[in-house]
């Protein structure tokens, strides 16, 4: 298998991702082909992928398992809307499984790597879920976890920014404008999670060693954000946790 790219969270990288944004809906396979690929590499740098038995949790259509069969590892993707895993070509991910992040249906210690991509933000309980990733993962195992703040300007998802007066206040005004509801409904689909709560369970599991928390999309040194509590609310735009299981 080809090893990935390595690596570099560069301004000229920020941009490219950015730009990319602005075809999330239009041209799904450009922008989450390109954001698995990037993804792949991150995440290398942080374990071994090659051969290692990971758990997409929440994965959808299958953009980030098969990116990361493509480096060689093993994956199970686990999601529980049956029309977004087909929402690619009509058919299920390889290797899926209707499952609730909530309650994953996964033994206890049975991966190598739990990996999320902008899950959280989208269940009703997000430390239920992370408790469950860290769960699943062997000792000695890595979780990644990445999700979108709520008060970052992408926080609303495509009610932005207008969530900034308030989740059903800018689902309402989507409405008016579009004629339809938005896709992810706040306080349906769509729920409000800060940096400091999720940097308070990481720092809190007895379990797990923080290995990294940072700006996903940013350039490296954005990277001190994240410890500047308010600003990291507005400035992190999407943060990544990433754990060891002792």
């Amino acid at each position: 298998m080809p090893s990935p790219t390595p690596f570099r969270a560069t301004l000229a990288r920020s941009v490219r991702l950015f730009s990319a944004f602005r075809k999330e809906q239009t041209d799904p396979d450009f922008f989450y082909g390109l954001l698995a690929r990037d993804t792949v590499a991150q995440l290398d740098s942080y374990a071994e992928l090659k051969g290692t038995l990971i758990v997409d949790v929440g994965g959808g259509s299958g953009y980030f398992s098969d990116a990361l069969r493509d480096s060689g590892a093993r994956v199970v993707c686990v999601d529980c809307d049956a029309g977004e895993m087909t929402a690619r070509d009509g058919r299920m991910p390889v290797d899926s499984i209707l499952g609730s992040a909530l309650d994953l249906p996964l033994a206890t210690g049975s991966v190598d790597l739990c990996f999320s991509s902008n899950v959280l933000e989208h269940v009703p309980d997000p430390i239920r879920m992370a408790d469950e990733m860290l769960r699943v993962t062997r000792p000695g195992g890595t979780v990644y976890l990445s999700y979108t703040n709520w008060l970052s300007p992408w926080g609303g998802h495509e009610t932005s920014p207008w969530h900034y007066l308030g989740g059903h206040t800018a689902a309402r005004r989507y409405v008016r404008k579009m004629g339809r509801r938005p896709k992810n409904v706040f306080g349906e689909s769509l729920y409000a999670v800060s940096v400091a709560r999720m940097l308070r369970w990481a720092r809190s599991r007895p379990d797990a060693v923080v290995v990294d928390a940072l700006p996903r999309y940013l350039p490296r040194w954005a990277k001190f954000v994240v410890g500047v509590p308010g600003l990291r609310e507005l400035v992190t735009w999407n943060l990544v946790i990433v754990l060891r299981k002792h």
